[in-house]
């Protein structure tokens, strides 16, 4: 562990408009705060989205909510799932996979954005989004969809794959968005459909429709995934991803896939969006930059989304303090500490093969894997080659 500390006086580059309450931007908004930086976060929705799927505080991650004071309510909200159980078409279980790994926690989406705005007391625009952003040597004029415009030194997108900010200031989505031929939603659920502490999975050849029960939620969520070529596709027409789940999964009335289907369909929390990755030669420009799945998506695939974001924004901020707010050394530190990580996460393969397999022959072949030792034996092998998370710098607060 190492110190960094800002530079005395005042810091140049203190208005910091972030676009999107994600876990990104709201943990970037509450290490900003932490290091005397005055963070404003813009959000599309009006208010913070309680709903999502489960996702993983693990490795560094588990550093940044411990140095936030978090994590014992990480913990404590943990998801409590056993692990994943792939059935077949009567509801017999053929497989099971134990996840978990030491020191990590699952955690639903939810409550762990809840429990990161609470770090920090920090200004908010909700139901707004940036509409137009202008750049010049001292700063950034953003123009909002509601709010009058404002006057920002710095500006971050943490706003999703389909970032506003990265259009506005990189170019089209299609530029740095590669799809990875799969589409995948997720709702609430009829709880008695699944087991309890267990995601359950059944498979057609190319599709998935699955039930995920956490221990600590009397809520269930329903999952599917399907291959598809892409279809002309719009990130924010609801109507258009109903349609195109229920083509996927039409007439099939195996499993509970029909009970899960409707449920899905009728939620009106039901979110939907392309199995895609960004990749991206570089995460700033000028004084614009961006973080999370803006800059790096590596997928829900990947399990490693709250990961990357929680640690990628927790570098972000620090390197901003410890640069005295200097965008121009703080941008590519920030990204040279926090791209190999990014990179190794986006290595998905054999995730989507085991979650989707494409035939029934690539189903029976993951089936008689997961039923044999080798798993447990290669998860054994792999924690004890654990060294442990390399260690992350400890960025001092503003003195």
């Amino acid at each position: 562990m190492y110190f960094i500390y800002i530079t005395e006086g005042n810091p140049v580059n203190e208005r910091i408009l972030i676009s999107g309450a994600s876990i990104a931007g709201l943990t970037l908004a509450s290490w900003l705060a932490r290091h005397g930086l005055r963070p404003t976060v813009v959000e599309r929705a009006p208010a913070l989205r309680a709903g999502g799927n489960g996702v993983d505080v693990r490795d560094q991650a588990v550093t940044v909510a411990e140095r936030m004071g978090i994590m014992e309510d990480v913990r404590a909200a943990a998801a409590d799932v056993r692990g994943m159980k792939f059935v077949d078409a009567d509801d017999r279980a053929v497989a099971r996979v134990a996840v978990g790994e030491p020191g990590a926690v699952e955690i639903m989406r939810g409550d762990l954005v809840a429990l990161l705005r609470g770090t920090a007391d920090v200004e908010y625009l909700f139901d707004d989004s940036v509409r137009r952003l202008d750049q010049d040597d001292d700063g950034v004029t953003v123009t909002f969809e509601n709010a009058p415009a404002r006057r920002f030194d710095l500006v971050v997108g943490a706003d999703g794959m389909h970032s506003t900010v990265r259009r506005l200031a990189f170019g089209p989505e299609e530029r740095f968005v590669r799809f990875r031929g799969h589409y995948f939603a997720f709702a609430d659920a009829d709880a008695s459909l699944g087991e309890d502490r267990w995601v359950t999975m059944y498979n057609r050849p190319g599709r998935m429709a699955g039930i995920y029960r956490s221990g600590n939620h009397a809520q269930a969520k329903a999952y599917f995934v399907f291959r598809s070529a892409r279809p002309a596709y719009d990130p924010r027409d609801l109507a258009q991803h109903r349609r195109l789940l229920r083509e996927a999964f039409a007439g099939d009335t195996s499993w509970h896939t029909k009970e899960l289907l409707a449920a899905a369909l009728a939620d009106p929390d039901f979110y939907f969006d392309a199995l895609g990755q960004v990749r991206m030669d570089s995460w700033s420009t000028g004084r614009v930059v961006l973080t999370g799945d803006a800059a790096w998506c590596a997928s829900p695939a990947s399990g490693a989304g709250a990961e990357l974001a929680l640690v990628g924004a927790y570098r972000l901020a620090g390197e901003l303090a410890a640069a005295g707010g200097d965008h121009r050394v703080a941008f590519p530190r920030y990204e040279a500490g926090h791209r190999s990580l990014a990179d190794k996460k986006q290595q998905i393969g054999p995730n989507v093969r085991m979650m989707v397999p494409r035939t029934t022959a690539g189903r029976m072949l993951r089936d008689a894997v997961a039923r044999s030792p080798l798993p447990r034996v290669m998860d054994a092998l792999e924690q004890r080659l654990r060294t442990g998370p390399r260690p992350l710098p400890e960025y001092a607060p503003a003195r």
